[in-house]
């Protein structure tokens, strides 16, 4: 977000000026969609996945589980009617988005006790939000949402069993391997996730049309970037994390992931089916 704003107020030479403000200065991380809609501010960087109670596709414009790669996701978006679709619904909202960035897949989470088959999941909490958690809680697991700033608290004080965040690189960043021992992956809920950056639609549609487009490449441009550098970094964190011989990385047994994909596929069929609750 800092650099999309930094790479905006640069192109246009200081004649679109946009200032960062983290989660809770201004509104708290999950009220951004409404404030960015009723324009208490222009412009917020998000996950469309956290909007489900505002329609459930909104979770197809970031990741579903099951979904798409980012490479796949960009090809949808910029290349096929997903940009077109997502901009018609967010319409509907008095919004319009872009994608801005891009984490490539995720991992699937660190957990305190290892997992050996499905019968593990039940009763286990864990933070994983949207429908990766929807789907997480059908299969016998208790999904919750919580913000990156009580996570590392939350499990270390066992209030979680297991979380989520997004890689190596972040997660250690946030010291999850201090606590966890157990890594296990791939992110069946993120195959590539997309960032949104939202925009008050009328605040857009105010601007000259060179600094529209001017926003639109500077988010094309921030979706590469990021990708390019969490590919970079995902791998110089996951070879530290080899290193250390308290850490099991591997992969989840075999019926969890054949349980998650095969549920991915019912539930993504009738989010679309659904649409709006």
């Amino acid at each position: 977000a800092m650099r999309l704003a930094q790479r905006i107020t640069e192109m246009s030479q200081g004649e679109l000026s946009i200032k960062v403000y983290g989660a809770g200065e201004l509104v708290p991380a999950f009220e951004l969609f409404d404030a960015v809609a009723d324009g208490s501010v222009e412009m917020g960087h998000g996950a469309s996945y956290y909007w489900l109670s505002k329609n459930r596709s909104c979770a197809f414009f970031c990741a579903v589980p099951g979904g798409l790669t980012a490479q796949e996701q960009n090809g949808w978006l910029y290349f096929d009617d997903g940009l077109k679709l997502w901009h018609e619904l967010y319409a509907e909202f008095g919004l319009i988005a872009f994608p801005a960035g891009n984490t490539g897949t995720q991992m699937g989470g660190w957990f305190r006790n290892p997992l050996t088959s499905l019968d593990d999941l039940q009763g286990l909490k864990m933070r994983i939000p949207g429908i990766g958690g929807e789907i997480f809680g059908r299969l016998g697991g208790v999904p919750e949402t919580i913000p990156a700033n009580d996570l590392f608290t939350y499990l270390q004080s066992g209030r979680i069993d297991a979380l989520e965040w997004v890689g190596p690189w972040n997660d250690m960043a946030l010291g999850f391997h201090k606590i966890a021992k157990y890594y296990y992956g791939p992110g069946f809920h993120e195959g590539g996730p997309t960032l949104e950056c939202m925009i008050n639609r009328q605040a857009y549609l105010d601007l000259p049309e060179h600094l529209q487009k001017l926003i639109k490449m500077a988010c094309a441009v921030e979706n590469q970037l990021m990708l390019a550098e969490y590919q970079a970094n995902n791998n110089r964190a996951l070879g530290d994390l080899k290193k250390d011989p308290a850490i099991t990385i591997a992969p989840y047994p075999e019926d969890i992931l054949k349980a998650f994909f095969t549920l991915s596929e019912e539930v993504n069929a009738s989010t679309a089916d659904l649409g709006a609750i």
